[in-house]
């Protein structure tokens, strides 16, 4: 059983958090700006949101270590002073390979999320010591901080291959100078948290971003909660977007016009009756962080940089408020436009 003094939990309603123009995590720090921050935290805190979950990077860490502590404490503060805790990931397992053209690249038709150490270093368990050090110094800086929520150490560690073996191993060392701030792992769904329940694992997460209906999804919030029951652990959906009847995206080289924007509208309800501790993705208007998702022309996300919403729908769903204003413009950002409508 977990040895986190966590025992009570109010679950968090909250939101995935990349700044609008960031393809990946190491874009987010290197190009980091404390007005835009607050800005966004605004926002998030217009719709009654009380969490963000965000990605860091290895990579800009061992570029610039200082750098990324002075930044991720100014987001803390704007955070805290909106009533936001924030849930960062330290490692990615999901995106393209970490080459310097991948990490800084802005084009929209290719630009998307980065795997993080690179694959090279997940797999050689002799490269892992990079890594460790980097967990090392988040925990020694952060595992006390009540600005936090949980730290996750890394998302979605697939197998099979060496991602779940070097998973264990960070979260592990993670364990060996834990503090008050509970543990997790961005599992993509329940089975795989499996692997770290006997390391003490404070908080599952699973993900189900486009479920294909709603009783169904209603079915699988069910079973978390029950799961949550019976384990007396907290249980988090962390990725959640929108009903799509006609395909996911994942696997198919298209897909219809008509889902590929976002429609929290169609899940919120059911995600709001589960009880559960959740987050949306994204905060902020964008296109999709996945290139299976940009080839098929997804874009996501509630706020515009200027505040406009996506969808009105949608924000008063998220925010549970009929009454919530905003303009509506349900338009891609001139700057993402080249990839409206997928790329090849």
């Amino acid at each position: 059983m977990s040895t986190s003094p966590l025992k009570e939990h109010t679950p968090p309603r909250g939101a995935i958090y990349i700044p609008s123009r960031a393809y990946n995590g190491y874009q987010q720090w290197r190009d980091y700006d404390s007005a835009e921050a607050a800005r966004d935290l605004g926002y998030a805190a217009s719709v009654h949101l009380d969490a963000l979950r965000v990605w860091l990077s290895y990579e800009y860490w061992l570029e610039q270590p200082e750098a990324l502590g002075e930044r991720l404490d100014d987001l803390l503060s704007h955070a805290a002073g909106r009533g936001i805790r924030i849930m960062p990931s330290l490692f990615e397992s999901c995106g393209v390979e970490s080459t310097r053209a991948a990490l800084e690249d802005t084009d929209p038709r290719s630009a998307v999320c980065v795997v993080s150490p690179a694959w090279s270093v997940h797999r050689d368990e002799a490269q892992w010591a990079g890594p460790r050090r980097f967990v090392e110094w988040f925990m020694h800086r952060y595992a006390d901080d009540q600005r936090l929520l949980a730290i996750e150490l890394i998302n979605e560690p697939y197998l099979p291959d060496r991602r779940m073996e070097f998973a264990r191993a960070m979260f592990q060392r993670a364990t060996g100078m834990r503090g008050r701030v509970p543990l997790t792992v961005g599992c993509s769904n329940l089975e795989e948290n499996l692997y770290f329940l006997e390391l003490g694992i404070d908080i599952l997460q699973f993900h189900g971003n486009f479920p294909a209906d709603r009783a169904a999804f209603r079915r699988l919030l069910g079973h978390a909660h029950l799961a949550q029951d019976i384990l007396g652990r907290p249980i988090w959906l962390t990725e959640w977007q929108r009903l799509r009847a006609r395909a996911s995206g994942w696997d198919t080289p298209w897909l219809p016009p008509g889902e590929r924007a976002s429609d929290y509208a169609s899940l919120a309800d059911i995600v709001r009756e589960s009880g559960l501790g959740s987050f949306f993705w994204s905060l902020m208007v964008k296109p999709a962080y996945l290139i299976h998702q940009r080839r098929v022309g997804t874009i996501n996300g509630l706020f515009h940089e200027d505040g406009a919403v996506w969808s009105l729908a949608d924000a008063r769903a998220i925010a549970n408020d009929p009454g919530f204003q905003a303009e509506q413009r349900p338009q891609w950002p001139d700057w993402a436009r080249p990839a409206e409508g997928g790329v090849g």
